[in-house]
């Protein structure tokens, strides 16, 4: 077993790679172990819940989601460790229901975005066994804000135009590198 992990840099907002529609993995795409492993321990060091390949420069329909670190609040979420590969969204229903969302490409922003509750999900894990599954609550959630990442689109997309108004200027700021974060990021791509 390979102990040295991959940290790769998380691109910010502004990169032109997190506003391109990403692309299928097939099932002979090489390395794709190594690099959801890669992905999850770039995650973790930017203490994140999920993470999507564009978010580190690959414009490829996969995300890793792992929110048990939620489990306190939420025992459903003990055992949400996940790769995600070609997801696609066939259902969203239940109310809608705002919550606050945060990104490690946005970092330092938070905003209240409306998501349906419930959602059901086709994918492929890692070992491209696939599934066919419903979510609810915070890893419909999840799911939803990593699937938005294939498709280009951010969560301050989703804000009303108003706090889009007032984001300008910090959204401006991360644009040009101008943000503190312990992780390591990059702009442009």
């Amino acid at each position: 077993m390979d102990d040295e992990r991959t940290i790769y840099p998380v691109f910010l907002y502004g990169s032109p790679v997190l506003r391109k529609v990403s692309v299928e993995i097939d099932r002979d795409f090489d390395g794709l172990k190594t690099l959801v492993d890669d992905m999850f321990e770039t995650m973790y060091r930017a203490d994140g819940m999920g993470l999507a390949a564009p978010q580190i420069g690959k414009s490829l329909r996969m995300f890793v989601a792992d929110a048990t670190s939620l489990k306190d609040e939420d025992p459903s979420l003990e055992d949400f460790k996940k790769a995600f590969i070609n997801p696609e969204i066939i259902e969203e229903d239940g109310e809608d229901w705002s919550f606050n969302e945060g990104c490690l490409s946005i970092p330092q922003i938070r905003e209240d975005v409306v998501r349906k509750k419930r959602i059901r999900v086709r994918y492929y894990d890692e070992n491209w066994n696939s599934h066919d599954e419903y979510f609810d609550g915070v890893k419909a959630r999840v799911i939803q804000h990593e699937t938005d990442h294939l498709n280009g689109v951010l969560f301050t997309d989703k804000v009303t135009p108003l706090k889009k108004k007032l984001l300008k200027s910090k959204l401006r700021d991360i644009a040009k590198g101008r943000v503190e974060v312990k992780y390591p990021v990059r702009i442009k791509k």
